[in-house]
């Protein structure tokens, strides 16, 4: 679909290198790309291309070379309070129950745990978790812990969810069921998100626009609209309109090298 909200991020002309003794990386080169509120993008490119390096900087986490981000107009000079992140690796403690964990977002941030109890609880419910509140990591699955940290990421009501490959480590059929799952938590809450996968599938599925990266130094190869009818299910991908979606990105990592046929 063609995006006529307001927007709310802006990347402007941004650039980051890496500078060492041993030499300096150019990650990241004059990116620009505005995403507006409620939008679902993805970024899909090749390992090592920047693409996690551009979600640090949108959350605030370093700074840019060169250009720069604005959010509602505010430029981000300093870590943003009104995201969530979510990683590939869960990052939960062990010592901590499912519940627990949720609220460690809100006693890290210092706010009213009694204020956000009830919350967590309906978080976890529209997780698939309801009853495990007081299980501990070791006693879940892999997608389960990946749904806490999904959790984790939305108690305190962020307008903002950055996801840095959440669902690279598990299994097939977990993936597909997380997909699902994530599309029915964003949808209608509101939220934006901006999600790094390497599964081309995964960006279709899930995103109003895919934005197709380039080998380091990462730039942007091409932005497509995904115009599939939402909610979206799983069958969908089976889909002529899906296919082609796919059949365009591949072309597009055939033409940077990213893919390559062998004689």
């Amino acid at each position: 679909m063609v995006f006529e909200k307001e927007s709310l991020i802006n990347i402007c002309q941004l650039s980051k290198t890496y500078y060492s003794e041993r030499g300096d990386v150019e990650a990241v080169k004059e990116i620009s790309l505005t995403i507006c509120k409620g939008e679902f993008i993805s970024l899909v490119g090749p390992s090592g291309c920047g693409k996690s390096t551009l979600l640090l900087i949108l959350a605030g986490l370093i700074e840019p070379t060169d250009g720069f981000i604005t959010i509602d107009g505010n430029q981000v000079n300093r870590p943003q309070t009104n995201m969530g992140i979510v990683f590939q690796d869960p990052l939960l403690l062990d010592w901590r129950d499912v519940l627990n964990n949720v609220l460690l977002q809100i006693e890290v941030r210092k706010l009213q745990r009694l204020n956000y109890e009830k919350r967590a609880y309906d978080l976890l419910g529209r997780a698939g978790l309801k009853g495990f509140e007081k299980k501990h990591p070791y006693e879940l699955s892999g997608g389960m812990k990946q749904r806490v940290s999904i959790c984790r990421a939305l108690v305190h009501d962020p307008s903002i969810i950055l996801m840095d490959e959440p669902f690279g480590a598990l299994d097939a059929l977990t993936r597909d069921q997380m997909n699902i799952d994530l599309q029915y938590l964003w949808h209608g809450s509101g939220r934006t998100i901006i999600f790094v996968t390497h599964s081309i599938s995964e960006a279709v599925f899930l995103s109003d626009r895919v934005v197709v990266m380039n080998p380091r130094p990462t730039s942007i190869e091409e932005i497509l609209n995904i115009e599939l009818p939402r909610p979206r299910k799983l069958e969908m991908r089976e889909s002529t309109e899906f296919g082609k979606y796919i059949q365009r990105i591949r072309e597009l990592f055939f033409k940077s090298g990213v893919l390559q046929n062998k004689e």
